[in-house]
């Protein structure tokens, strides 16, 4: 069975973090692809590892990511 969760990439420094939001699992990776690499596999760790309860205890079911318009000057 398969899961699909979000991964957000940003890049700090030298390094790209990966966060997955509905677990609050996050890593790094020296290139995006590794850092999506990573990610999925601490994911796929988490699931495996983690209690039902810690894993309902962390699941966040509902978030948004969206572009928000601001002033600036």
């Amino acid at each position: 069975m398969t899961k699909t969760v979000t991964a957000i990439i940003e890049r700090e420094g030298n390094l790209y973090v990966a966060t997955c939001p509905q677990f609050d699992v996050v890593t790094q990776g020296s290139t995006i692809q590794e850092a999506r690499d990573n990610l999925k596999e601490a994911v796929e760790l988490f699931l495996e590892y983690a209690s039902p309860a810690e894993q309902a205890e962390r699941y966040r079911p509902e978030f948004y990511i969206t572009d928000v318009e601001v002033a600036v000057g």
